[in-house]
């Protein structure tokens, strides 16, 4: 504790825990304590301030206030105690004043939102009220001051909100201040007596008092009538009882009130407006300042006999002064409002206390007058409750009394409660503007564009600070609406449909579906259904949409082949052998470029086909000189085989990156971004044998369902093949109809019609062998045919066949995707899927080697390809290559193209078949 000097105000928190040393002949007297609230305008001098000076006879207060710095824009309490007037005046400065008002605009930061800046506002009308709560509970007077001469109706609510709080608070308090030694009557109503509220207000020039004494015709001692002023004070009396009593803030009994009103005296006094003069003004504040010198120059006198003297002399001064009116901290202030204040003070001092009750049984108000330590053991412990909050002992108490300030809302809250029910009234409107024209079930994009509605419908209607708020209400009912059983399952087809089950689990292996559960056990379906062919292409059923690859390029085709295609000849490609029980996928698909990707492909060329099934035991360099689809002729430079064979062997792969690895496995289908090594568990793509080749009648086409009317066809191509009698049997050359198979000059194709010379009726008739190759596209509906170019169907209306060469087809880039020669009646376009090649290879000395490759989407897409590349065929067969139904990477599904997207980025490169020359088998 530490001693304070009163000479100066202080804090209401200082002094309460500092040690005041009182006078000893002040010690055992009473104190009346008058607390001071209101407003204030920018005007120079603040009025509350000025007030206390006048009322102390001091120059306590600064006429210009504090320094700007002074605290913050928190409500505060400053205190002054007046020993020898017996009298403590307690401030409260809140952001009703200008300068607090001030200090809490510069505290908002710009991009503070209306939320929260309506909760910060409303966080100090919190605060005032507390301050104000604890004021009307330590006080015996309490000055109103307001800076018009207008009553604020707004009182008239605050008033009530504090009543309010007052009695949810009061079992509080009781609680807090029972150990203090007071009488039982203020422990039990938690105040010394029932305040008494006075108002001051400041006239601010429209009403002018009269300096001269033209009204009393110079004659002190005749009664005056009364001044626009003081009928201005009567008038505002009853105003201000009138309202109070209509609004039940005043009632018959003072005891149950917040406050009370004196019913025979004056409780309103008007400050009269400053002098328009400032000379006047400066000989008004000389003179007065010499008569307080005067005042303070004869003998003190304390207590009632004090304020008796003063008004003595005030009488005696009042002939020789212009009106009894001076000027106090620049403002003009009469001195009757020392009388006026004092004559309640006086009831306070003596003891009388207050008789405020009204009615025909008026009951008695309790009344104590404190010592000055008594009271301040009181109000330290409503401060630590009310304001403070720092003492751990009652924590629990003041959480509880910080819960009952939501009384407070419903009076002083106006414009949340306005908020509150036009938000409440726009939620219904919003969810109906949800639930408008939606499906059972539906997925998110129509959830958000269902919200999204609600939101503008909702913004329409909803105003005011709650609006954030209900609009998160209305996020999250409209989303437990949709959770709730109407959640649609998000997972997509390989075709891009939605699965129409709503939200579901997948069943385990070995685990059926269920209905009943929460959520339900189904298998994905989007309800679409297509028809597809076999491997081979004789048979064709109905599928569903798949929603794996697996389902869509391997478990389909392998139902059908038990039907039709089981007992087929057929090439297998690699697949994954597990060599541990649980074999694990691998997880760095997509460490590899696209553009790393795209580059190895000729590398791969260039590598040793270990894999491939070779039919003929020719010698590394020239295989690899076939592969590249040239003859010894034409490689140049490289023709002596040691350069091939040098640039090979830096090509050549090791052990490592050739063996594929038995733990993990690939979870997609091969591509160029593949990591080197790793197998699928399944192949996409299928090979198979129909028959040999004289199977295939070109007069007749393909003999297998589905095909539009003369589109069966398959395309012939023509091989030309050196006669052995010519040529060395190791010799070959490419035969796929490219520069290289030209003849060298002054030399003549055998076997061509018209050709003369050289060997004549000597030459064979076997120069000339004839395969046959046709691209079947098959759309949605099981319609298919063959394409005789990337923009041209087959149409063989004649006997005859197809006359279309297939050189056309092979050496330029085929669409995967083609638009259906029939379109549904709906505006979305019907595309028909590249879906198998069929290769007749005639029983003839040559090599033809399929080497298939699909980009099905715009780079970076990678070029998908099968397990196994470079595959020679076998010579006399009627081969079928069937392409995956389905292409997905580690990112997804490669989707059907959309209306705005060329179909010629979805494209199977050139080169898929190439045909040479080769060694007879040996005999």
């Amino acid at each position: 504790m530490r001693e304070t000097n009163m000479a100066v105000p202080v804090s209401i928190g200082v002094l309460l825990q500092s040690d005041l040393l009182e006078d000893a002949a002040y010690r055992d007297d009473g104190l009346c304590v008058v607390g001071i609230f209101g407003k204030s305008n920018m005007q120079p001098g603040p009025l509350k301030e000025s007030l206390i000076n006048t009322l102390a006879d001091k120059h306590i207060f600064s006429m210009f206030g504090g320094p700007e710095d002074e605290g913050s824009a928190d409500s505060h309490i400053q205190a002054f105690y007046n020993q020898e007037n017996r009298v403590l005046y307690l401030l409260l400065s809140s952001v009703c004043d200008s300068r607090q008002l001030l200090r809490a605009c510069q505290s908002l930061s710009a991009g503070t939102g209306h939320s929260d800046a309506h909760d910060f506002w409303k966080g100090l009308d919190r605060q005032y009220c507390l301050h104000l709560l604890y004021m009307f509970c330590v006080c015996h007077v309490l000055l109103l001051v307001h800076p018009n001469q207008t009553f604020d109706v707004t009182y008239d609510r605050l008033f009530r909100a504090l009543d309010a709080l007052r009695q949810k608070a009061l079992p509080l308090i009781r609680a807090a201040i029972k150990d203090c030694p007071v009488s039982k009557e203020w422990k039990v109503n938690c105040r010394p007596c029932p305040p008494r509220l006075l108002f001051v207000f400041q006239m601010n020039g429209s009403l002018k008092v009269s300096t001269s004494g033209s009204e009393s015709g110079g004659n002190p001692d005749k009664p005056k009538k009364h001044s626009p002023r003081r009928r201005l004070q009567h008038a505002l009396e009853d105003q201000i009882y009138r309202i109070f009593r209509k609004s039940r803030v005043l009632t018959n009994q003072s005891s149950n009130c917040l406050f009370t009103v004196p019913a025979n005296q004056a409780f309103v006094y008007v400050i009269p407006a400053a002098e328009e003069d400032p000379v006047g003004a400066l000989l008004g504040q000389l003179r007065s300042n010499c008569i307080l010198c005067d005042q303070d120059s004869t003998t003190t006198v304390s207590g009632p006999r004090r304020y008796q003297q003063m008004r003595r002399l005030a009488r005696q001064s009042s002939c020789s002064r212009d009106s009894g009116i001076v000027s106090m901290g620049g403002q003009l202030v009469d001195y009757s409002l020392k009388e006026f204040l004092w004559q309640h003070v006086e009831l306070v001092l003596t003891k009388k206390g207050f008789d405020d009750s009204v009615g025909r049984n008026p009951q008695p108000s309790h009344f104590e007058l404190p010592t000055y330590s008594k009271w301040v053991q009181v109000a330290s412990r409503l401060h630590e409750v009310l304001i403070s909050n720092t003492e751990e002992e009652i924590a629990e108490l003041v959480t509880k009394v910080q819960s009952q300030l939501k009384v407070l809302e419903g009076f002083l809250d106006a414009d949340t409660k306005f908020s509150e029910n036009r938000c409440q009234k726009a939620l219904p409107l919003a969810h109906s503007a949800y639930q408008s024209n939606l499906p059972h079930n539906y997925t998110t994009t129509v959830h958000k564009n269902q919200l999204a509605q609600a939101l503008r419908v909702y913004s329409q209607h909803a105003r005011g600070v709650a609006f954030q708020r209900y609009a998160l209400q209305l996020h999250e009912d409209c989303y437990k609406f949709w959770s709730n059983g109407h959640q649609l399952c998000e997972e997509r087809s390989l075709t891009d449909q939605h699965c129409v089950h709503k939200f579901h689990l997948l069943p385990q292996p070995g685990e059926k579906p269920d209905m009943d559960r929460n959520p339900p056990i189904l298998n994905h379906n989007s309800r679409g259904r297509s028809t597809s062919s076999c491997n081979c292409g004789r048979k064709q059923a109905p599928r569903e949409d798949p929603f794996d690859i697996q389902a869509a390029n391997y478990d389909f085709y392998q139902m059908l082949e038990e039907k039709c295609c089981g007992k087929l000849e057929r090439i297998e490609f690699p697949v994954f052998q597990p060599s541990t029980p649980d074999p694990a996928p691998a997880c760095n698909q997509a460490q590899r470029l696209p553009c790393e990707a795209s580059g190895s492909g000729e590398a791969e060329r260039l590598k040793e086909p270990s894999t491939a099934q070779s039919h003929t035991p020719a010698d590394t360099s020239l295989s690899l000189a076939l592969s590249l689809g040239q003859s010894m002729d034409s490689l140049g430079p490289y023709g002596d085989g040691d350069g091939t064979e040098n640039q090979v062997q830096q090509k050549r792969p090791s052990l490592i990156d050739r063996q594929p690895s038995t733990v993990e496995y690939l979870p997609g289908m091969m591509h160029s971004g593949c990591p080197k090594g790793l197998l699928p568990k399944f192949s996409s793509w299928s090979l198979v044998k129909l028959g040999p080749a004289k199977s295939y009648n070109c007069h007749t086409g393909l003999e297998q369902p589905g095909f539009l009317p003369g589109s069966c066809f398959l395309l012939p191509w023509d091989l030309v093949i050196r006669s052995r009698s010519e040529e060395d049997a190791g010799l070959t050359e490419p035969l796929d109809g490219g520069s290289s198979s030209w003849p060298a000059p002054n030399k003549t194709l055998v076997g061509k019609r018209g050709s003369t010379g050289g060997l004549g009726r000597s030459r064979r008739r076997d120069d000339m062998a004839r395969a046959f190759v046709g691209f079947e596209y098959e759309d949605s509906r099981g319609r298919r045919f063959i394409s005789s170019g990337p923009d041209k169907i087959v149409k063989v209306l004649g006997p005859g066949g197809a006359k279309d060469p297939a050189t056309r087809v092979l050496n330029t880039d085929m669409p995967l995707y083609i638009p259906s020669p029939s379109q549904g009646r709906g505006l979305k376009p019907h595309y028909a899927q590249l879906a198998r090649l069929f290769i007749v290879v005639p029983d003839a000395p040559l090599e033809i080697t399929l080497n298939p490759q699909v980009q099905p989407g715009p780079p970076p897409c990678p070029v998908f390809h099968p397990e196994q590349t470079d595959l020679v065929l076998p010579p006399d067969g009627l081969w079928v290559l069937r392409f995956p139904y389905s292409y997905t990477t580690d990112r997804g599904p490669c989707y059907t193209p959309k209306e705005n997207q060329p179909l010629s980025n979805y494209k199977v490169l050139r080169g898929i078949l190439k045909a040479t020359t080769a060694n007879p088998p040996p005999q």
